[in-house]
C-alpha cells in the first residue's frame, strides 16, 4: 500500500509540474527568420518549369495565423528585390487554437519557381549569350488575421541561368 502511494504522488507531482509550464511570450505581431533554400540556382523560363524551396521560422503571440479553407486569405508575399515586383502569394492553412496560450510558432516551406533574367534585352526569357546569368533575391513577410505584418527576411541570392 505505501508504495502505491510513493508512486501515485510522484505522479501526480508530475502532472503538477508539467502543468505549470510558462507558455512562450512572443509579441502578437508575426515573426519570420530564414532557415534554408533546396538549392540556389535555376534556370530562367516563362513557363515555370524549375523550382525550389525555401524554409523559414515563424512566431506568432496570439496564434491568428493562417486562414479557413472557404477563405481566400493570401498571407505569405514574395517580393523580387531587383524591381518590387510581387512574384508570388501563398496561403498558410488555418491553425487552431493551442489552448490557453495561442502563441505558436514552426516551419513553414514554400515553393519558389524560377523567373526571368532581367536584361535591356527585349524579349524576356529568351537566352542572352553576352548575359549568361542573373541574381535574384527575394523578400518574404507573412500577415496575421489582424493584418499585421512580420518583419521582412531575404533569401539567399538565387542565381539564374540565361542561356
Amino acid at each position: 500500500m505505501r508504495f502505491f502511494l510513493i508512486i501515485t504522488t510522484i505522479i501526480s507531482l508530475s502532472y503538477l509540474i508539467n502543468g505549470c509550464t510558462e507558455p512562450p511570450d512572443y509579441p502578437e505581431e508575426p515573426y519570420i527568420e530564414y532557415l534554408s533554400m533546396t538549392k540556389n540556382n535555376m534556370d530562367q523560363s516563362q513557363f515555370n518549369d524549375d523550382s525550389l524551396t525555401v524554409t523559414f521560422y515563424f512566431t506568432d503571440g496570439d496564434g491568428n495565423l493562417g486562414s479557413e479553407p472557404d477563405q481566400n486569405f493570401l498571407d505569405v508575399f514574395l517580393t523580387d528585390t531587383r524591381d518590387g515586383f510581387l512574384a508570388n502569394q501563398y496561403r498558410i492553412p488555418f491553425i487552431p487554437d493551442q489552448g490557453v496560450s495561442n502563441g505558436i510558432s514552426g516551419e513553414i516551406s514554400i515553393a519558389v519557381f524560377t523567373t526571368c533574367c532581367v536584361t535591356e534585352v527585349f524579349p524576356p526569357c529568351f537566352a542572352t549569350p553576352s548575359i549568361p546569368t542573373d541574381t535574384v533575391i527575394y523578400e518574404i513577410q507573412i500577415m496575421d488575421r489582424d493584418s499585421n505584418m512580420s518583419n521582412p527576411i531575404l533569401t539567399e541570392p538565387i542565381i539564374l541561368n540565361c542561356i
